[in-house]
């Protein structure tokens, strides 16, 4: 059994807490969703909600270190070497339609280097976590990327902005291109359980651009300490400041790279 440290203990609990609210406010989507003020309101409510609780459990087992957080924004700490990366409902469209897949994403950046990260699944109970150096673990069992080497057999996940841009053209010519040769594609709807899954062997790789760092922190420690490779699919920088990322096990991280940049 993983012996979880102090540090990840304290994420823990503040991810526990705030999927005890995000399970009731769930079950009540398809009542509110009805409801005068719409759904929007509602979605919004829960964030806010979830993203109160994960703030006052963080800051009550670390009270010095800083904040940045979807809804927030960034909240200066006297500690300005230790910051949290907090995403309180990755999976907001998920959520609001009743599917059950979405996540709480924390992470723990010191001096510009994710050191600790946990995505919860509170509809699975699926608590993954990991901490740099230590490996990256589902609830307490090692995690270990996908070992297949062919492109032709691999389950690849992607994600879609829902303010294309500039990129939508390239975007889907990218998808056509690695549909045609992958064993499937999936589209799931929350970047951090893509990433988790990733680190799981579930999927085999994993592409999207436009995300911001809540999305992604604490899912890039998950791969690359269960062994897989995550880089900004286009160039060397890091996609944590990017917000477009490509993560895959090492034998199929740079076919798949090859494929993405070889379209303009």
């Amino acid at each position: 059994m993983a012996t979880r440290s102090a540090l990840i203990n304290v994420m823990t609990r503040a991810a526990d807490k705030a999927a005890r609210g995000l399970r009731r406010d769930f079950g009540e989507v398809e009542q509110l969703q009805v409801s005068v003020k719409g759904p929007g309101n509602f979605v919004s409510t829960a964030d806010h909600r979830a993203e109160k609780v994960l703030r006052q459990e963080l800051q009550h087992g670390r009270p010095d270190y800083s904040f940045l957080m979807e809804e927030s924004g960034a909240i200066a700490g006297s500690d300005a070497e230790h910051r949290w990366i907090v995403d309180p409902l990755d999976g907001t469209t998920n959520f609001l339609h009743g599917l059950p897949h979405f996540s709480i994403s924390i992470a723990l950046e010191r001096a510009g280097d994710i050191v600790a990260g946990v995505v919860f699944d509170p509809i699975k109970d699926e608590l993954f976590w990991a901490e740099k150096g230590i490996g990256a673990y589902l609830n307490d069992r090692r995690l270990r990327v996908s070992s297949r080497r062919q492109l032709a057999t691999a389950l690849v996940a992607t994600g879609t902005s829902y303010d294309f841009g500039q990129q939508r053209s390239r975007y889907l010519t990218q998808l056509d291109r690695v549909m045609e040769n992958v064993a499937d594609i999936r589209r799931m709807g929350s970047a951090a359980l893509d990433l988790a899954y990733v680190a799981a062997g579930r999927f085999d790789g994993y592409w999207e651009y436009g995300l911001s760092p809540w999305d992604v922190a604490a899912g890039i420690l998950l791969v690359r300490e269960a062994g897989g490779y995550v880089s900004d699919p286009d160039n060397d920088g890091d996609p944590v400041v990017s917000g477009n990322i490509l993560a895959a096990n090492d034998h199929l991280h740079a076919p798949l790279q090859s494929m993405l940049v070889q379209v303009s």
